[in-house]
């Protein structure tokens, strides 16, 4: 893990900050025992550049023997790793970034959280009797 702050401490943070986030899925290796080893880059980057923050690993694979077979092979012809793997990498490096963000005192990098909208109140229809 390694993770910078760019910004000056002292100096206020931006009124509008991006966040972007990247993984990169670098190889599928076999161990002897049958498992799997996938190691990982998790990136995240600040526009305004206020920070930076990577984090690189390996997601261990086991199971079944046929199901890490067919994700070997899949790998090897050049497909993309599947869901499940990118989504557990994802949310483990996301905690890890977002306690690192703390650590360095800048936004952690989640989606916006959508303010709740409210449907517009309809006027009762004027009705008139004579």
């Amino acid at each position: 893990m390694s993770a910078e702050r760019l910004w000056e401490i002292d100096r206020p943070l931006p009124a509008q900050v991006q966040i972007g986030v990247n993984i990169n899925m670098l190889d599928i290796d076999q161990k002897p025992d049958g498992s799997l080893d996938a190691p990982f880059v998790f990136t995240v980057g600040f526009t305004p550049s206020i920070a930076q923050i990577s984090i690189k690993g390996k997601a261990k694979i086991s199971g079944d023997p046929e199901d890490t077979r067919k994700i070997l092979e899949e790998h090897k012809a050049k497909k993309t790793p599947p869901v499940q793997l990118v989504q557990a990498v994802s949310n483990a490096a996301m905690a890890d970034a977002i306690l690192i963000s703390r650590s360095l005192n800048v936004p952690p990098p989640l989606p916006p959280i959508p303010q709740p909208q409210t449907a517009p109140t309809s006027k009762p229809d004027a009705r008139y009797t004579a």
